[in-house]
């Protein structure tokens, strides 16, 4: 079976068809979900599903692009629910976005910080959001030494040789979802086809970046064979080792048994 590591099914675009979107991601064989949360409503709406669903578990954290609004409050409560919660597998999505410009760089990066040291008083890995902001995204990952957690880099987008330093050097996953499958990402695709499988777990970041042939439609989970499909094809092995090897992955990094 496969496993959607990042889904974002707290999300309003799915609150007339959840039913139905989950009914299509059986039908298609993605039989477990990770929904994340990244704020106070989007955590409450994740645990609710984590709670109504014993397939669906639950990540929990502060999104960069609203760090300007995340007090101590919340992260104390964040801590307390991972916690207390035995359907909390991990502290994200958490980073840098230096891409929008709602919350400054320096905002971001306390609120990174704290989040980093938050998952190693809990013990669980980080699942990390990064846009136009790597090398200081894996710089702060280094410092506060998140190598004793590890994580993800979700939605991954750098280079190959970004990949193996945070294999390497963090213990971190690679997480790739529908923009491998996008005809022009050539980095993806180099990514996809060279790093080791073992450190790849599959995602659809739905509602957003849906795959090919469904780019610019709602994404969901029934589409993560697209994505297996497309890793299969560029790696040049069969689909259904894809499929083995990153849900064992994903089962390892979010401790599911």
């Amino acid at each position: 079976m496969f496993i959607d590591t990042h889904v974002h099914l707290n999300n309003e675009q799915y609150n007339e068809d959840l039913d139905q979107v989950i009914e299509r991601a059986f039908e298609n064989n993605v039989k477990e979900m990770v929904v994340i949360g990244f704020d106070r409503p989007t955590i409450e709406r994740a645990l609710e599903l984590a709670e109504q669903y014993d397939f669906i578990y639950a990540a929990i954290g502060w999104h960069p692009v609203d760090a300007i609004d995340c007090t101590d409050e919340d992260l104390a409560w964040i801590e307390k629910l991972a916690t207390e919660h035995n359907k909390v597998v991990a502290i994200g999505e958490t980073g840098l976005d230096y891409h929008w410009d709602k919350s400054p760089k320096d905002v971001q990066e306390e609120i990174f910080r704290k989040q980093i040291q938050l998952a190693k008083r809990v013990k669980l890995p980080i699942i990390i959001h990064n846009r136009e902001a790597t090398g200081d995204c894996v710089r702060m990952l280094m410092e506060e030494h998140a190598e004793e957690v590890g994580g993800v880099m979700h939605s991954f987008s750098a280079s190959v040789e970004i990949a193996e330093v945070i294999i390497e050097k963090l213990n971190f996953y690679v997480g790739l979802g529908g923009p491998v499958t996008f005809k022009n990402a050539k980095t993806p695709k180099k990514v996809a086809a060279e790093i080791p499988l073992e450190r790849i777990i599959l995602e659809t970041d739905a509602p957003f970046l849906a795959p090919h042939p469904n780019r610019g439609k709602r994404n969901e989970p029934s589409y993560i064979p697209l994505i297996a499909a497309e890793i299969a094809q560029l790696r040049g092995i069969a689909v259904e080792e894809v499929e083995r090897v990153t849900t064992e992955n994903a089962h390892r990094f979010y401790n599911i048994k």
